[in-house]
């Protein structure tokens, strides 16, 4: 029996066993009505009875994604509502921007037994939106082996982005260089407009023009100048510019046949005449000459002053020496105990018995 207290008749419920001490029974199609309290009763003796709740869960609906406006525009906000309704206890809903997991605002109302979530993400959109993938899945236990999903892709339409690709980094004289003129845009951008320095390129042999490509089969100087190219669809126009200046070859030098120079003696004058007459030395003739004759010089000029100065040391040596000794004044000489009026004792110390004793005669 269930909550109402009467015996169930129902063509969903069957009864599977039936014994004196088991009773069982099996419900086909089950809905939410059929949760509640359910009593079995043994009609022994005394009457035996048994009760158990039926939890019935309420599997949500797969979801929508409401709000995608298509094509949207860079710069739009667009609000994207996902919903999913029937749910119990209340599902979870996550959103996923290509695989990753981003927060919207959700909101739980009851309907019933049932619940109605609803998630919204407010996105204010640009060119790197075009072409993501927007996904909205619904967590739920009745869904734990199938969760529902629903996913929307994004078109975003912009105006086109333009830049220059060339082939040469250092462009020279005589070589071939390819300008590539790269746009992008949604819608796709008419086909790009060629210009040098403002006006039309000149109609060269060497200048070819093949849809976004310009190319030069021989560059030289008169291609020097600034060019640009523009793209446009029905959103706007982009253009990007490169600046050609165009290099001369460089010469190739053949290698140098110079001998290599050998370190000069400083007295060898035949050797400075060797050199000096050499047309492969690099060197000027004349300066080596000056300054050799400069250092002579200057040599002589020291050698003379050390000469000089040697000189003057040795005389001045020579006199000191002759004229030491102790001398003896007019009015010494005429001393009564003065030894000999002419002559006098040289280095006479009364403490060394053993001096040597040396006299000095006046003249």
């Amino acid at each position: 029996m269930s909550d109402s207290d009467k015996a169930l008749r129902d063509n969903r419920i069957e009864l599977v066993r039936a014994s004196s001490s088991e009773l069982t029974i099996s419900i086909s199609d089950v809905s939410l009505s059929d949760e509640g309290m359910y009593t079995c009763s043994l009609f022994t003796m005394p009457v035996r009875t048994a009760k158990a709740y039926l939890t019935v869960l309420g599997v949500p609906e797969k979801p929508e994604i409401n709000g995608l406006k298509k094509p949207a525009v860079e710069g739009d906000y667009i609000t994207l509502t996902c919903i999913t309704q029937g749910s119990k206890p209340a599902a979870d809903l996550r959103w996923f921007r290509n695989e990753k997991e981003v927060k919207g605002a959700k909101e739980v109302n009851a309907e019933g037994k049932t619940f109605k979530v609803q998630s919204s993400l407010q996105l204010h959109v640009d060119r790197n939106d075009d072409g993501v993938a927007y996904t909205c899945r619904v967590d739920h236990v009745a869904l734990a082996l199938a969760p529902q999903q629903a996913t929307e892709v994004l078109e975003v339409q912009y105006a086109p982005r333009v830049e220059i690709i060339h082939s040469l980094e250092v462009p020279q004289e005589g070589q071939y260089l390819k300008l590539e003129c790269v746009s992008k845009g949604n819608p796709s951008p008419d086909p790009v407009m060629w210009t040098k320095d403002g006006v039309e390129l000149p109609d060269l042999d060497r200048m070819i023009v093949d849809g976004r490509e310009l190319t030069f089969t021989s560059l030289n100087k008169t291609d020097n100048g600034t060019y640009r190219c523009e793209a446009s669809n029905h959103l706007g126009r982009s253009s990007a510019e490169y600046v050609l200046y165009v290099y001369d070859v460089p010469t190739t030098l053949p290698p140098s046949t110079t001998p290599l120079l050998h370190p000069i003696p400083p007295d060898s004058t035949a050797q400075l005449s060797t050199h000096a007459s050499d047309p492969t030395d690099s060197r000027d003739p004349n300066a080596l000459g000056q300054h050799g004759t400069d250092h002579a010089l200057i040599g002589g000029v020291v050698a003379v002053v050390v000469f000089v100065t040697l000189c003057l040391i040795i005389v001045l040596g020579r006199y000191l020496a002759r004229h030491k000794g102790t001398y003896l004044t007019n009015e010494a000489k005429g001393a009564d105990d003065a030894p000999d009026a002419d002559t006098a004792i040289i280095n006479a110390e009364g403490n060394h018995a053993h001096a040597e004793e040396k006299k000095e005669y006046f003249i």
